[in-house]
């Protein structure tokens, strides 16, 4: 019988094989890590010929119907996670591709939200770098979490995670979304508002809703006019939710505070882009979900699909 071939895409930091037992599948595999960026479709479609198999990391590489109608080797696509709104399930199946996700565990994204608000406020990592490079001593004044209001637009797992660790630092916290209530923010200990609200009242504005029609471009010029000039926005969820120019211009004319952002339009950010250039801006390279504990669920689940689906018995199956 023929093996397999299975390509493993955006591996960044080399670790997928070591993050699983890969021993249940090896002997039927022929695999080929990418640990870069394919790039744009073009180049998904020319890198990815004759690959039965995808092991797609979330949304890092999209596969549009554009991509998956010249792929005709494609049997199965794994995204890690269980939903990929940059995966076109239906166009998948139409072709007969097995689209399967995987376990995920714990909530890392809220740490990065709250470290990018510690870093803002207390400039850990600005000091750091500061005094490795030679100044004597501290240079910034911080500001105590403490008492400052957090608007969390959003409050599902991470957003109910996030608030729950600003709580611990003793800030308020208020909360709205498009279908949240009164009584789910009851049960969570903080306050409902409205979304103007929010935006008026926060010290902070954290996001944390998924990117769908009704949330791209939910946060734009109307909603920054209303942020104190004092205050912060922190996006650790999907780029497009925050309109990029009005976010641009609020940074650069100081309407606002400054901005946490760990995921952005394009991904990876292109580094001649203007956010790469603003003091008032702290970026990471979308590192929400990249923790240990994940990754060895995320790989250990694409284990199991791979497995499952050669015997002939699919698990975790996105219809």
């Amino acid at each position: 019988m023929p093996r397999s071939r299975c390509a493993i895409l955006d591996d960044y930091q080399n670790v997928a094989l070591k993050a699983a037992d890969w021993s249940k599948v090896s002997g039927d595999l022929d695999i080929k890590v990418f640990n870069a960026h394919l790039g744009g479709e073009d180049k998904v479609v020319t890198a990815l010929q004759g690959f039965d198999i995808v092991c797609a990391m979330r949304e890092r590489t999209a596969f549009p119907r554009a991509v998956i109608e010249k792929l005709p080797a494609l049997k199965l696509l794994i995204t890690t996670g269980l939903r990929n709104a940059s995966i076109d399930v239906a166009a998948a199946n139409a072709r007969g591709v097995v689209v399967c996700g995987t376990p995920a565990v714990g909530s890392p994204t809220a740490a990065i939200a709250i470290g990018l608000m510690l870093e803002l406020t207390r400039r850990i990592g600005y000091e750091n770098a500061r005094m490795k490079a030679g100044v004597p001593w501290q240079t910034t004044i911080g500001m105590d979490l403490e008492g400052l209001t957090l608007g969390v637009l959003g409050l599902g797992k991470l957003g109910t995670r996030t608030a729950k660790i600003a709580q611990a630092f003793g800030m308020k916290v208020i909360a709205w979304s498009q279908n949240l209530t009164a009584e789910k923010c009851k049960e969570v200990g903080v306050d409902y508002v409205s979304k103007e609200e929010l935006f008026r009242q926060a010290d902070f504005v954290t996001i944390h809703v998924i990117l769908s029609q009704r949330t791209r471009g939910l946060v734009g010029a109307k909603e920054l006019a209303l942020m104190k000039p004092s205050a912060y926005i922190i996006n650790t969820s999907r780029g497009p939710i925050i309109e990029e120019a009005a976010l641009l211009a609020a940074l650069r004319e100081n309407k606002i505070a400054g901005a946490g952002l760990d995921v952005f339009d394009i991904e990876p950010l292109p580094v001649d882009h203007p956010l790469r250039k603003m003091d008032n801006v702290v970026l990471t390279p979308h590192l929400g979900y990249v923790a240990v504990q994940n990754y060895r669920a995320y790989f250990g689940g694409v284990v199991d699909d791979i497995r499952a689906f050669l015997d002939g018995k699919p698990v975790r199956v996105i219809a």
